[in-house]
C-alpha cells in the first residue's frame, strides 16, 4: 500500500458518496448527530469495519455470519451500503460510534489524511470472530492497547506515530466507561503534529493539552523504516 505498509492500524477508509447519501436519508439512520460530515464519518467507519474485518459495530440488527459474509463480498464489488441496509430495513445506530480523536497531519507529505478515530462498546453478538480482506490487511491481531505498545516495543509489528499516540491514550482506561469520563473533561481539537527543535534535535509534537500522556517522539524515530 501507499501508505503505512505493513504497520499496524485501526480498520478504516475514506467517506465516499453513498456514505453522504446514507447521511441524510433520516429513514436509515438512529440517534445521528446534527452535522452531515460527522454523520458520513461515522458510516463510513461501520461500513469499513464491516468490510476490512467483519465486525458490524453500529449496525441496529442481529446479522448473522452468512449476511455478513454477502455484505462484505457486496461492499467489495462496489455495491453502495445503501442498498444492502435498504434490502434487509436496517438501520445504523450512529451513537455506537463515540469521538475519540481527529488527527489531520500537514508535514508536507503528498497525502494529507484527516483522520476521525472512534471507541465503541461491543455488544456480545458483535464480538464474533474476525476474518481480514486479504486486500488491504494480511492478518489481524485483537488486543488491548496495551498489548499492541507492548508488541511494538518487542519488535512484533510497527505502529506509526498517530496510531501510537492514541493507543497510549487508550491504554490509560480499561474500561469504556472510564475512557467516555476522560473524553468528557477533554476539549476536543484537531491534532496537527508539528516538527519542533528541542535541544539541537527534531521532535514531533502535539498539543500538551489534548489528552495524550506522550506528546512527543523524535522525528528520526518517527521516519525510521
Amino acid at each position: 500500500m501507499a501508505f503505512a505498509a505493513g504497520a499496524l492500524v485501526f480498520p478504516g477508509g475514506r467517506i465516499d458518496a453513498d456514505d453522504y447519501a446514507i447521511a441524510q436519508n433520516d429513514a436509515l439512520l438512529r440517534h445521528a448527530p446534527s452535522e452531515t460530515e460527522e454523520r458520513a464519518a461515522r458510516i463510513a467507519a461501520v461500513r469499513e469495519a464491516i468490510e476490512e474485518t467483519g465486525t458490524a459495530i453500529g449496525v441496529d440488527a442481529n446479522l448473522s455470519d452468512d449476511t455478513i459474509r454477502e455484505w462484505r463480498t457486496a461492499l467489495k464489488g462496489h455495491q453502495p451500503f445503501s442498498e444492502l441496509l435498504t434490502d434487509i430495513k436496517c438501520m445504523l445506530d450512529l451513537s455506537r460510534l463515540v469521538p475519540f480523536a481527529r488527527w489531520c497531519p500537514n508535514l508536507g507529505e503528498h497525502r494529507r489524511f484527516d483522520t476521525r478515530f472512534y471507541i465503541a462498546r461491543i455488544a456480545g453478538g458483535e464480538l464474533r470472530e474476525i476474518e481480514v480482506d486479504t486486500d488491504e490487511a494480511s492478518r489481524h491481531r485483537w488486543l488491548t492497547a496495551r498489548q499492541a505498545i507492548d508488541g511494538a516495543a518487542a519488535g512484533d509489528h510497527r505502529i506509526i506515530f498517530p496510531t501510537m499516540r492514541n493507543l497510549e491514550r487508550l491504554a490509560a482506561y480499561s474500561r469504556f466507561d472510564d475512557a467516555l469520563t476522560h473524553l468528557a473533561t477533554v476539549r476536543q481539537q484537531t491534532i496537527s503534529p508539528q516538527i519542533r527543535d528541542v535541544d539541537g534535535e527534531q521532535w514531533l509534537c502535539i498539543p500538551e493539552d489534548a489528552g495524550y500522556p506522550v506528546t512527543r517522539a523524535r522525528l528520526a524515530d518517527v521516519m525510521a523504516p
